[in-house]
Formats: C-alpha cells, sequence, structure tokens
C-alpha cells in the first residue's frame, strides 16, 4: 500500500546533508549507517516529513509529518515516483549476475535502429541517441532514477532500457517505476558478502518478475539457466507473458551451435517460429544471449517485424569494457578489456577467446576488496582451466590488504604468476605474448579508477594498454 503524505513537499531525500526547507527526509536502515540518527539534522535542517520505518519513536521537537512504515525503502520509493509523476511509456528492466549492462546496451541500439527515441540506463552511465552522461551505480538512488525518468520523459524518450542490479531490487529502488517488460540473463556466484547465500541472491532478482513488473508484462527468461523454470511459474502465475530465448526448445528465439567466423559468429535461430542465418559481429559466446535477450525484448513489447528485426541485429556494436578489442599489439596478439569479475564471467570470457585464438591465451586478472571471499580461488581456478599463462593481480582492493585478497584467490591456483601492481602486471603480460596469442585483462573492463584505502586512484585499463605498447614500439 502506497503511503499518504498530507503536506505539500518541495523536494525528497534519503541523505540528511542533502535536505532543503519543505523536504521529506527519508530516514533509511544500511549496513554501515541507520538514518534514524539523522532524523535531528533535516529536521534541523527544514525538512517538513520525515519517514522512518515502522516503531521509531516521533521526534519531540519540529512542526512536521511523521510517517513510520513496515518497509521503509519501498514507501520513499514510491512517494520519488509519486512526486516526479513522469516516466517514458515503454520502461524494460534487466537483470541477472552477467549480461545486464550489454543486454540493456543492445535493446537501445536496436531500438535506435527502428526510429524509436530510446535510451538505456545502468553501469555505464545514461545514454540516448544524443548524449552520454557516465554513473557509478547499476541502479541509481530512487530519487536520482526518478529525476532521471522525469527528466527522459520531458525530453520525448518514449523507450528506456534499464539495468535492475540485485540489491537494487532487494533495496526496492525500482519501486514505483512503471515497468513494461523484464528479463533475466543469468544467476551464478557473486554478491554473497550482501546476500549471504544464493537462495536469497535469487529471490532479489526474482523480485522482478513475482511483484514490479504491471499486469500482462512481458517476461523474457534464458531457457539456457537453470532458474528457467522456476521463474517460468513466478511469471505465469501473475499472467505475464512469457518469452524464451537460448538454445533450448520452444520459446520465442532458439539458435543452434554459433559457427566461428573472423567477425564474431554465424547463427541459425528461429524468431517466432521464423528461421534466420547472419553473422552477428560480436566477439564472445556470451554476447549472443545478451543480444538474443536485447532481440526477444523488443520483439516481446511490441511485436516489430522479424526480418527488420534481424537486419538491425547484424548492426550491433560491442560495449565499452566488454570484451573491448585493443588494437596495436607491436607482435600481433589480440589484446581484449573485459569487466570479467566473477568465476562464470571469467570463464565465459576465456572460454569465447578462446574460439579467436591461435595461440596462447594470457590472462591477467585481480578480485575486489570487501566483496564476497568465497569466490576469490573459484576465479584463480576458472582461470588457471582456460588461460595458458594466468596472472593474479590488484582489483579495487578498497579497505582490505591486497596481499590477503590475493593470498585468498591463491588456494584455488597452482601455477597462477602474481603481480601486485596492476599497471606492471599488464605490462608483463604485453611483454609475453606473441602472434597468435591472445591476452585477456579482465576485471575493470569501463572503469576508470583502483579503488584502495577511500582513494580512488586514476586508473583505465584500456589506456594503460595502449600507453604500454606505445612505449614498447
Amino acid at each position: 500500500m502506497q503511503i499518504k503524505i498530507q503536506t505539500p513537499i518541495s523536494g525528497l531525500t534519503s541523505d540528511s546533508r542533502k535536505v532543503r526547507g519543505g523536504y521529506l527526509f527519508a530516514a533509511l536502515p544500511g549496513m554501515a549507517m541507520n538514518g534514524v540518527h539523522y532524523i535531528p539534522q533535516a529536521i534541523a535542517q527544514g525538512a517538513s516529513v520525515i519517514l522512518a520505518p515502522a516503531g521509531t519513536p516521533r521526534p519531540e521537537y519540529g512542526d512536521i509529518e511523521f510517517i513510520t512504515d513496515a518497509n521503509p525503502r519501498r514507501a520513499y520509493a514510491q512517494a520519488c515516483a509519486a512526486f516526479y509523476q513522469k516516466q517514458p511509456g515503454h520502461i524494460v528492466a534487466v537483470t541477472g549476475t552477467n549480461g545486464k549492462t550489454s543486454t540493456v546496451n543492445f535493446v537501445q541500439q536496436l531500438w535506435q535502429s527502428l526510429g524509436v527515441h530510446g535510451a538505456s540506463l545502468g553501469t555505464l552511465g545514461l545514454k540516448t541517441p544524443e548524449r552520454f552522461v557516465g554513473g557509478a551505480m547499476t541502479t541509481p538512488d530512487p530519487q536520482l532514477l526518478h529525476e532521471t525518468l522525469a527528466d527522459l520523459a520531458e525530453a520525448g524518450v518514449s523507450h528506456l532500457a534499464m539495468e535492475a542490479s540485485s540489491h537494487g531490487l532487494d533495496q526496492a529502488r525500482l519501486d514505483g517505476v512503471r515497468l513494461s517488460a523484464g528479463a533475466f540473463t543469468n544467476l551464478t556466484q557473486d554478491h554473497l558478502d550482501y546476500h549471504g547465500n544464493m537462495d536469497h541472491y535469487f529471490k532479489s532478482k526474482a523480485r522482478l518478475f513475482a511483484e514490479l513488473l504491471l499486469p500482462d508484462s512481458a517476461a523474457v527468461l534464458n531457457t539456457h539457466s537453470g532458474y528457467f523454470a522456476q521463474l517460468q511459474r513466478i511469471a505465469e502465475d501473475r499472467h505475464l507473458r512469457v518469452f524464451g530465448y537460448g538454445r533450448a526448445e520452444g520459446g520465442l528465439i532458439r539458435y543452434t551451435e554459433p559457427e566461428v567466423v573472423s567477425a564474431g559468429y554465424r547463427l541459425s535461430i528461429d524468431l517466432a517460429e521464423e528461421p534466420f542465418e547472419f553473422v552477428l559481429p560480436l566477439v564472445g559466446r556470451f554476447q549472443i544471449e545478451n543480444a538474443m535477450a536485447a532481440l526477444a525484448l523488443v520483439y516481446a513489447e511490441e511485436c516489430y517485424d522479424t526480418s527488420r528485426l534481424i537486419e538491425c541485429v547484424q548492426h550491433l556494436k560491442p560495449v565499452r569494457g566488454r570484451l573491448e578489442f585493443v588494437t596495436g599489439h607491436p607482435k600481433g596478439a589480440g589484446v581484449y578489456v573485459d569487466y570479467a569479475h566473477t568465476p562464470d564471467a571469467l570463464e565465459n570470457a576465456l572460454l569465447s577467446l578462446k574460439d579467436h585464438c591461435h595461440g596462447r591465451l594470457i590472462c591477467v586478472f585481480g578480485c575486489g576488496g570487501d566483496r564476497d571471499k568465497t569466490k576469490r580461488p573459484l576465479m584463480a581456478a576458472a582461470v588457471e582451466k582456460h588461460a595458458q599463462m594466468s596472472i593474479l593481480t590488484d582489483d579495487n582492493p578498497r579497505t582490505e590488504d591486497p596481499a590477503s585478497i590475493r593470498a585468498d584467490a591463491l588456494r584455488g591456483a597452482s601455477h597462477t604468476k602474481e603481480i601486485g601492481d596492476r599497471r606492471e602486471a599488464i605490462k608483463y603480460a604485453l611483454h609475453s605474448a606473441g602472434h597468435g596469442d591472445i591476452v585477456l585483462i579482465a576485471g575493470k573492463g569501463h572503469e576508470q579508477g583502483q579503488d584502495i584505502q577511500g582513494v580512488k586512484y586514476p586508473f583505465d585499463d584500456v589506456s594503460e594498454v595502449e600507453q604500454a605498447m606505445e612505449i614498447w614500439r
């Protein structure tokens, strides 16, 4: 049930430092801080409405409207939606451990090819046909999200594809967004530092289909995933329209074993029971699934002409930091930068590059600090399984000791080389590579910094590769 606010407000925030006169302040619980402790500060700065968790005592001072709710995060998101009101008419959300960023970007590319004024929002930021604004959060805070939705609607954007992270879904950041379609890519181990176990992780993802999609919305599901049957039942129980994609029989899209070609993959697919054959100009087998998810989302929502859609798919371009090819290796090796930072993502990236590799696979990787520690040895094991040379380095150690993080990872390794300095690790990999080899620099992808003890130092893997090769030449 949506909360009712009697007092007119001039803005909303969950950050007490941003409160202005006439604002609603949402005193939300957090893992590190509790917003309830900042209610006095918010009132002192002019808040006229306070939203707090159920059981919070009413402040004894201040002429305010005081509202409590058992789920204050959801109530805050709904209040943001009511305050900003406007949203693009068609909003689709993509959830899954891997593939969200590429999929929403591909959806936006397909819309643009079809002449639709669409945008994408997620890890890379906000992208429209007219502009690009970088971002740092996969699923933004509800206030920023709904302000963005209203701005897009005012600018004439009719369609939006956005990422739905497990954190964002669990924390009700998407509640109040009028979603007309949702997609699920996959679920593999990640974020267990937050979710605790895979069951809670799955339930957070499943909220998209169990609670958030509007009636008669499209649920686009990966038939290859082990969670397909569960999600199909959830979607059908809510009378959502289910569209499967993958290599399994049935569903909207089915594709067979791809043929590797120099430009990417030759695919044979059935789309809405029509057969098509074409070349998908993307490197990486996992990008096939992402492209098919995007194709299914676009078709499922508005049923475009299938031949026209297939023509558009053949012009998809790779996404920044997702198997991004960096040219110019002096010995003719292939060099790729990718965001892979889970065991499954590393395995998929390496298997994809193996299709195009005529020599050795060389991989530079690291494990993030203050995150799920159990995946660290699994990441090292995945790299050693598929790469002929494995180099462990640092990747956003944050507040942890980098050497301790590397020690955790090396428990899953037997012949991985350890070079803590990421710049030196990249140089070593590039110098070790020869003609026919492929080097994968994994973990950071599009990121522009290295997070060490609360300080973000400038660091871009693509730039580091380019500079190293330029000096070498």
